[in-house]
């Protein structure tokens, strides 16, 4: 039997998804959005199933806007909610974003208990905090999407600045999704070779900046929405790892009760996914500066978990 991957809104993020989830024959797809676009859902399903014959892959895509229908889903990715626009942060999603997680932490705890939960909808910390305190899923089950695209701009903008493949570039950033999360560039290799030697301190204080700003630049280009590819991406591979028990190191934001000092609060660390979700969340040992950065990226974590009042 195939297994079962429910995609919480259909849009741009969505209907990625629910291609990538089908060309990677993850199992079969169900693209669920709200009642007023539900004919787009189906739409976009029996595109994908339209496609399968050129693309090669075996899945039942279907569109919908009933919770019944992720009924036994393996895996659940969120991404509904409202998109940043240009001049918005990500807090001021919060309150409108808010209404919809609670809408789809309720259909999810009903049709899908078991289900592992990535979670995509901005802003990012609070919306997995809020899903997790929701549904009162257990911590190893229900993850957010940041740390692994937030590593994978900082990894993308290195080999774009140095001219190698993105393949040898090797590193990880860790804290909030948002201005203040933390690169490594002292853990940062590519080919091996230890990134500040190859690198000028200029460049790197350059692409750790590009990185923490990378959603603002992409909203700016875009004038209206956020990144769609790339979370994209990020998601299906925390998924893949899950399902095929991979056991992948991520950058994920993972519920920490005591690593890094952190208590009850989601953050971007390095975890370990595999067929039991979040098995294991890796420490690393930082510098004073980098602990540092670290207190304040979880101070900002911290006030907007608060503001969701869960």
């Amino acid at each position: 039997m195939r297994k079962k991957i429910a995609l919480i809104g259909g849009g741009q993020i969505g209907q990625i998804l629910a291609m990538l989830a089908a060309q990677k024959e993850m199992g079969d797809i169900v693209l669920l959005d709200i009642p007023e676009l539900e004919n787009p859902a189906k739409g976009k399903a029996l595109d994908l199933m339209e496609m399968a014959p050129h693309g090669n892959y075996d899945a039942n895509i279907i569109g919908t806007s009933n919770y019944k229908d992720i009924e036994g889903a393996d895996v659940v990715i969120v991404t509904a909610g409202k998109p940043r626009q240009a001049g918005m942060t990500r807090e001021d999603l919060l309150s409108v974003n808010l209404q919809i997680i609670t809408q789809v932490a309720a259909g999810v705890k009903q049709y899908a208990p078991t289900a592992f939960c990535i979670i995509v909808t901005n802003p990012l910390d609070a919306m997995v905090y809020a899903f997790y305190k929701l549904t009162g899923f257990p911590k190893h089950q229900v993850v957010g999407m940041a740390g692994a695209l937030d590593t994978a701009r900082w990894r993308a903008f290195i080999a774009m600045e140095l001219g190698v493949s993105v393949a040898d570039v090797a590193g990880t950033v860790l804290g909030g999704h948002g201005p203040d999360m933390v690169p490594l560039p002292r853990l940062t290799t590519v080919g091996g070779v230890p990134l500040n030697e190859i690198a000028t301190k200029e460049q790197i204080d350059k692409l750790a900046t590009r990185t923490r700003e990378a959603g603002t630049e992409i909203v700016k280009l875009f004038g209206k929405g956020s990144a769609f590819f790339s979370p994209a991406w990020s998601a299906i591979t925390m998924a893949e790892s899950y399902l095929k028990d991979k056991h992948r190191i991520l950058p994920c934001a993972a519920l920490c009760e005591g690593e890094y000092g952190v208590k009850g609060l989601f953050m971007g660390v390095p975890c370990l996914i595999g067929a039991k979700g979040i098995e294991k969340i890796y420490e690393i040992k930082l510098t004073d500066e980098e602990s540092a950065m670290l207190q304040k990226t979880i101070g900002v974590v911290a006030k907007t978990a608060e503001e969701t009042k869960l």
